[in-house]
């Protein structure tokens, strides 16, 4: 056994290992390039299926205006518009109460959103196979839905709280249709309103069709709030800019008509809200006016009739010029405490006492009654009748401007509301464009294949990594530490012969002699002559020794090559006109005795078993001048303990002394344990490898074992390595040269 074998330092591995050019990995993805078809065909698959399974999806897009203020509110009139504050409409709040339950409210009873239709005999795969699957239609009919057997269509669907969003089952009957769930059933009859009792409260349902053959017809009935949940997941509202005042409403569904039908609902429901929010505060003042007019007017008739009373009693009274004016200025007095009365009622209808309008009115109101306090002791001073005069006049005049006044406003406000405008307006409603928005199928297909190509690839590298098959020879030497001293190409000739099974001879040197594969042997042999330890050199260039050199060929599993490789090398070693011995020492499944036309029943298991007595009754002279051959001999029963008795011993050393060569073909690693009992008598330990073919984790793993058993493996040598144009620019291949025939 050689111990001195060549093996490279551990930080090679390890920079091996890491130096991993792009041109390297582009040639590693180029090797795996049926792993990443696989994928990228799985990919395009998958992104086709997947685009036809997913339903498609539609888009409707409304717009709205909203003002920045209240219109109409101008229009009141310059002393009653004073009364209310005009307030700003801001559009953010508008985009949240569109996506209120006081907007989709009317929508969902106006549709029957909350009536839900399904066809349950649609699998996935008809989702798949089919181009077209139909869906629900709500309209202000009812619900509907059209399947292959017919059309579906309930008008009215009432359930109890406790039967909200379970799932029913309507199939046509002879008579009428069936309502079912998994614990009630019902009968009723077509465009007929039936109520019905359950387990967990009424149902009322009016149907108006079905299918036919029995097809059964899923119905829910949802809550509101599920179904304006489901409605605001598929609704955008967005400002478009910043502080346009322009709305855009965006509803998505599977259905083109449907989502163009619930968005215009939903923009009308905004607008109605909007204009009913707008006129509000006219209702209320107007309200408020209709109260006061019949009693105003009523005081004023009485303050009339008392004053009229008064005139036939006393005649006309001539007042004085100091009377007049504090008649005058009385009047306006009490004319303005009357508006301001007037605007503090109309406040208080709004705000509290504690509002800054009705503080500032109330301080207004106090001035003016003091004001009035100090005229009313100047009269006091009059005679009694002309103070009573002035009295009357000042209440029927004071009387009359108030009714007058407010008659005047009153007619003003109907005038208003009649044409008054809300905050919002609409600049484009829904229309049908029947444009798919989703799926994108090529962004689809091709996000497949990106998948496709990156999974291949991923594949690709852990194969690498954790399994990948024997291919490179730079980093397999880096990743087992172990130099690959040769690289063996497919012999096209012997390729061919061995299909059509024209020749079971195996040697180059008769078939294939000018060939790539013949001088890749050849190279093998001058590196084990001047590439073996000093010992083994000079043995080798033949300078006295006392014993042969032993060279052992072994593979990590079966059928990689190692008898091709051991028979043929073992050949060219003969012309160097030395003694060569071959010994197949695979009990098991050895097959060399074919390849040197020697027959097999006489070999290495005979010697063990005393049916030969001597070495030369074992070993066969072979077609082949300077090369003898001991065969495997007849299946043994315990091989491994034949290889480790002391009986192969002593035929080993016997051997090395007749012998300048002794090749031994050894069983795989992997597969018996021969091969590391065989290498105690070797000088030279050369695994076997295919190339393409067994995972690199096998060899690492027998490599492995020979060095838990202090075997030192010599060389690796590669062998059937097929020129493509994948890597027909390989290093190892290139340079090897012969004349192709």
């Amino acid at each position: 056994m050689n111990t001195d074998s060549k093996k490279l330092p551990e930080s090679t591995s390890e920079q091996g290992s890491d130096q991993l050019d792009l041109v390297g990995l582009l040639k590693l993805l180029q090797r795996g390039w049926k792993v990443m078809l696989f994928f990228v065909v799985l990919g395009l698959a998958v992104a086709i299926l997947y685009s036809r399974y997913v339903t498609p999806i539609f888009e409707s897009e409304a717009l709205i205006q909203v003002n920045e203020k209240s219109q109409g509110i101008s229009g009141l009139g310059e002393n009653i518009s004073k009364l209310i504050e005009e307030e700003d409409s801001k559009s953010q709040a508008e985009t949240e109460l569109i996506k209120s339950r006081m907007v989709l409210d009317p929508v969902v009873n106006l549709l029957h959103l909350q009536i839900r239709l399904s066809d349950p005999t649609i699998s996935s795969v008809d989702r798949i196979t089919k181009d077209r699957i139909d869906t629900q239609v709500n309209t202000t009919a009812g619900a509907a839905l059209e399947t292959e057997n017919g059309r579906a269509q309930v008008t009215q669907f009432d359930v109890a709280p406790d039967y909200l969003d379970q799932s029913f089952t309507l199939v046509r009957s002879a008579t009428g249709f069936i309502l079912s769930n998994n614990l009630d059933e019902f009968k009723g009859q077509f465009n007929q309103p039936q109520k019905f009792i359950g387990a967990a409260g009424s149902i009322e349902i009016t149907v108006a069709d079905l299918p036919n053959s029995q097809q059964p017809i899923a119905i829910t009935k949802q809550s509101i709030q599920f179904t304006t949940n489901e409605i605001n997941s598929r609704l955008t509202v967005i400002e478009k800019g910043d502080l346009s005042g322009i709305i855009q409403l965006s509803l998505t569904g599977s259905n083109q008509q449907q989502v163009s039908s619930i968005l215009k609902e939903i923009v009308i429901s905004y607008v109605d809200q909007s204009e009913s929010r707008g006129s509000e505060e006219t209702t209320k003042t107007i309200a408020f006016m209709e109260t006061q007019i019949p009693a105003l007017k009523k005081k004023l008739e009485t303050s009339e009739a008392v004053f009229n009373n008064f005139r036939e009693k006393y005649g006309t009274i001539d007042v004085g010029r100091e009377a007049e004016l504090l008649l005058t200025e009385n009047a306006q007095i009490n004319t303005q405490l009357n508006e301001l009365k007037l605007k503090k009622a109309d406040l208080t209808t709004y705000y509290t006492e504690e509002h800054p309008l009705v503080i500032q009115i109330n301080d207004q109101l106090k001035v003016l009654n003091n004001r009035k306090r100090v005229i009313d002791n100047t009269v006091t001073g009059l005679p009694e009748i002309q103070r009573e005069f002035l009295q009357l006049s000042e209440d029927v005049a004071i009387n009359r401007e108030i009714y007058l006044t407010m008659l005047k406003n009153y007619e003003q406000l109907k005038i208003v509301k009649a044409g008054q405008i809300g905050y919002t307006r609409i600049v484009d409603l829904p229309v049908n464009t029947y444009a798919l928005v989703a799926p994108n199928k090529p962004l689809i297909i091709a996000i497949g294949l990106l998948l496709g190509v990156l999974l291949g690839a991923i594949s690709v590298l852990f194969g690498t990594l954790f399994g990948s098959a024997v291919k490179d020879p730079n980093g397999l030497e880096a990743r087992m530490g172990v130099p690959v001293l040769a690289i063996i190409p497919r012999s096209k000739s012997l390729k061919r012969l061995a299909k059509g099974k024209k020749s079971t001879d195996r040697l180059l040197t008769y078939i294939d002699h000018n060939s790539l594969s013949y001088e890749a042997i050849k190279s093998l042999r001058t590196y084990l002559l001047f590439g073996l330890p000093a010992q083994g050199k000079a043995r080798a260039v033949g300078a006295d020794h006392t014993r042969g050199s032993v060279i052992l060929i072994t593979g990590e599993s079966p059928n990689v090559g190692k008898s091709f490789i051991c028979a043929n090398l073992a050949e060219v070693f003969a012309h160097l006109d030395k003694k060569i011995l071959i010994i197949d020492a695979d009990m098991r499944m050895g097959n060399l005795h074919s390849t040197f036309a020697v027959e097999q029943n006489i070999g290495l298991a005979e010697y063990f078993t005393q049916e030969a007595d001597s070495v030369s009754s074992i070993t066969h002279t072979t077609p082949i001048d300077n090369i003898d051959f001991i065969p495997r001999g007849h299946n043994a029963h315990n091989p491994s303990a034949l290889l480790a008795s002391d009986r192969f011993s002593e035929l080993m050393a016997d051997l090395k002394g007749h012998y300048d060569y002794i090749f031994i073909d050894s069983p795989p690693v992997l597969a018996a344990s021969d091969a590391v009992i065989l290498s105690n008598y070797a000088d030279t330990v050369l695994m076997v490898t295919k190339y393409d073919d067994p995972l690199e984790g096998q060899l690492a793993y027998a490599i492995k074992q020979m060095n838990k058993a202090n075997i030192n493996v010599d060389g690796i040598v590669i062998n059937d390595m097929q020129q493509s144009k994948k890597n027909k620019h390989s290093y190892y291949y290139s340079y090897a040269y012969g004349k192709n025939q």
